[in-house]
Parts: structure tokens; sequence; C-alpha cells
């Protein structure tokens, strides 16, 4: 008997998974509640409110909750606005070293199916889990442990909507009730769909965001189709003329796949974002932070040196003056100096919120003048520790001459610093506080601890239609 494909392999673990260990539901339960707050508080952007009116003019038959639109619409096209919120802000969760954000795909496309089909909370977290491991383990098979960078990233491809297409669409397989083998039709489908590239990060272009909304929406498709009919290769990742021979010229390593499938999971090591930043930006943010505590003035800084992982330094360090004189909360939130700068004075959400990253704040004198203090430099420490953390060093200089140094070589929100389901309803209040009230915002939050025991998700998700109902 052949030995079962890849691809196979996949749709067998999404069709037969049960008895999910519970650091894995947990992880999910807590992964829904960040990305359903990051979408509500990117709502208002004028791309949401784009792709709700795009979603909108489809037509279809309702059946699922777009955030921000009053009436359900076709889940694909629910999936593709809540995709596109979630990964907007630049605040949804990533894995490690594969730098893949799978959440953003995974959940809102698991939550579109889940309403079409009635699914329980039980059945959704399961769904979830299949997909964020199906991602994550596609990510790291493209990911070169010589070079330390994810192959997808070096073909200028955006290893999260391509990697996130084919989790969603087992998850939302999962939820319609495949098998192994329609399981792996969906994915032998949707691997024709999947897509994205990263070079709007060089040049600019607001398309990035939709990325993640796309990828959901071509995971819900790829099911449709299949439930009429369509069939997909089962060779569709490992083949001649496959996924990896078409993304990654044929470079890949399969066992990332299929070692410990189903029995070692990679979801709870997901590492979440306490900051709305760059994540390289983040250790040096909590560096400041460290420094602040200890009762630092910023007014005594003389001088600042940010150490990187030399891979990080073009993405937060270069070039220094753009990076000391950001024009707009965008750019700042990709500035070493800037969110430095933030963690130093202090701020809100964990520490640093989304109230930091104003087009105003990012033209302010007095962070400016202390961003022109701010050097960015390679570190050899970090850079021997990255990709499986994003560390920094920094050190501070006094007018008295004092020298003050704080590392922080593992990450705040990842294995080794985790986020408590507390902490994370904090981010989640201050994200979705911004267009829900109060009391919606800590109804929600309760209903998500308990995801594992609702059994109407559409009346969980209700309050979400109303989020920026204004512009219609």
């Amino acid at each position: 008997m052949a030995e079962p494909t890849l691809a196979q392999r996949l749709g067998a673990f999404a069709a037969d998974a049960a008895d999910l260990p519970g650091e894995v539901t947990d992880s999910v339960r807590k992964r829904v509640l960040d990305i359903l707050g990051i979408a509500v508080a990117a709502a208002s952007l004028e791309t949401s409110r784009a792709a709700r009116r795009w979603a909108a003019e489809q037509g279809g038959t309702p059946e699922a909750t777009a955030i921000g639109r009053p009436e359900k619409l076709p889940a694909t096209q629910a999936a593709f606005v809540n995709g596109v919120l979630a990964h907007s802000l630049d605040y949804d969760d990533t894995h490690l070293p594969s730098v893949l954000h799978p959440s953003a795909v995974v959940v809102p496309a698991a939550l579109a199916a889940a309403e079409a089909t009635h699914a329980s909370g039980a059945q959704l977290e399961t769904a979830i889990a299949v997909g964020l491991e199906t991602a994550v383990r596609l990510g790291m098979a493209g990911y070169d442990q010589e070079s330390n960078n994810s192959v997808f990233f070096e073909h200028g491809q955006h290893a999260t909507s391509i990697c996130g297409a084919v989790g969603a669409a087992v998850a939302a397989a999962r939820l319609h009730g495949m098998d192994a083998a329609r399981t792996t039709d969906v994915i032998g489908v949707v691997a024709s769909m999947a897509s994205g590239l990263i070079e709007a990060n060089r040049t600019g272009g607001t398309v990035k965001r939709m990325h993640c909304g796309w990828a959901a929406h071509a995971a819900l498709s790829a099911v449709g189709l299949v439930r009429h009919g369509f069939t997909g290769p089962p060779t569709v990742l490992e083949g001649r003329f496959g996924f990896f021979q078409a993304w990654l010229h044929g470079v890949f390593d399969a066992s990332q796949i299929t070692d410990g499938l189903g029995e070692s999971w990679a979801v709870p090591g997901i590492f979440f974002k306490p900051y709305p930043a760059n994540h390289f930006t983040h250790a040096g943010i909590d560096a400041a932070r460290r420094l602040r505590a200890k009762g630092v003035d910023p007014a005594a800084i003389r001088s600042i040196r940010l150490g990187v992982p030399r891979q990080n330094l073009p993405t937060v360090g270069q070039p220094i003056e753009v990076k000391r004189a950001p024009e707009t909360g965008y750019m700042a939130q990709f500035s070493g100096p800037y969110t430095l700068v933030a963690g130093l004075l202090g701020g809100g959400g964990l520490g640093v919120g989304l109230d930091d990253f104003t087009d105003e704040l990012a033209r302010d004198p007095h962070r400016r003048a202390l961003m022109r203090l701010v050097e960015v430099e390679p570190d050899e420490k970090c850079t021997a520790i990255f990709p499986y953390q994003f560390p920094a060093v920094v050190t501070l200089r006094l007018d008295d001459g004092t020298e003050l140094t704080e590392e922080v070589l593992v990450n705040r929100g990842g294995p080794g610093d985790p986020l408590s389901f507390d902490e994370l309803a904090t981010k989640f209040r201050d994200n979705a506080g911004r267009a829900l009230p109060a009391e919606a915002v800590g109804a929600l939050a309760e209903a998500i601890a308990g995801l594992h025991d609702i059994t109407d998700l559409s009346a969980l998700l209700e309050p979400l239609r109303e989020v920026d109902a204004h512009e219609l």
C-alpha cells in the first residue's frame, strides 16, 4: 500500500482530530478573543469600510456575521471582511521562527463556517486548532534552518496568506463535516487559490491588509466547490507541479509537516502581540518599560543604543533618518526609535497601545527629540538568538555619565513570558471598547472564556454587526 501523501496526512489529521489537550483548546479561546478585539478596533479604517462595501455588493445567501455590517453576508464574504480587519493593525499573533500570522486567517474563516453550519463552540475550537496547526506546519516546511529565514519571505511571498489559506480550508472542512478524503480534496483545491506578495512592505500600498481576508475567502470557496463536486490532486503539496515546487522551487522540509502530527501541537506556542507594532520592536519596548519602572528620567538621557538582531535592522532601524522622524502612526509602528521612546514614556493597553501610534504623536517634538538620541545597531547576542525570539538590548547613557543596560532576550506574549487570559482580556477591552459599549465588551469576553459550551455562535457575534454602523 502506497504511503499517504502530505495532503492526505493533513486531511486525515483535520478530519479525525479528537480529545485535544486542554492547553490547545485554552490557547484557541485566547486567539478568538484576541482576533475579535483587533478586528473591532480596525473596523473604522477606510480599508475596512472598503472591504465591507465590496463584500456587500456581491450579494448572496445571508449566513454569517461580518463585523460592521448589520445584515449577515454569505460565509465567504463574512470571512473576507473579518480577515481583512484581523490583520490590518499589525496586532495579530505570530508563530516563530516561521514568522507566520495564522490566527488572522484561520479564526475569521472558521467563525464564518461555524455560523453557516450552526456548529457549537466546542466544534469551533477543534476546527480552529487543526487549522492553526496545519498553517504553522506548512510555514515551517518552508523555513530554512541554515539561513534562519523563511524561504517564502526570501521569494517575496506572504507565507501568512499562502499557508493560512490551507489551514483555514481544513478548519472549514472540519466544520462542514467532511471526511479525510474530501478534506484532502479541499487542500488540493485551495492550494490553487493561495496567494500573497509582500512588495507593499517595501514601496507602499494597503493591499497587505487584504491578504488574510482573501485567504479566508479562498478557504470557504474551496470547501463550497468540493461540496459541489470539485476534486484536487492528492500530491498537491509535494508533487512535481505542486505547492512547494510553485512557491519554494521544491526546497522544503516535509518532516515539519508529518513529525508528531496529532500528538505534538504548535498552537500553544504561537506568540501573542502585546503591542500594536512590528514584532521586531517589542523587546525594545519592554526594555524601555523596565528602565522607566526603575525611575529613569527621559530628560536626563544623553544617548540611547538599541541593539537588535542583524536581520531586523533594515526593518526597524534603516534608514535611520526616517526611523527617527516617522510622519505617521503607521510608520511609527515600524520604527525602533519611536517604539522605544513610547516604552520610555509609558502608554495604554498592556504598556503601549493603539493610542500611542497616532500621526500627531509620531510628529511630537518631544518624542522626536528623544528619537534623535537613538542609534539602532546590530547586536551579536541578539543575532544568535533570532529568529526563535526577537530580542533587544537597550543601553542608556545619562547626563551624569551613568550607563544603564536592559536585555530582553525572550519576547513577552510567547511561551517564555506568556500573556494570561486576563492580560489578553485587557488588550481585548482596549481594542473592542473603541467601537462597542463596555457592557457588550464584557459580555463578549465572558462568553468567549466559556466558548466550549456555546451553542449559538450567531447570538454571540450579533453585537459585532453594529460596529461602525454610522458608515451605512
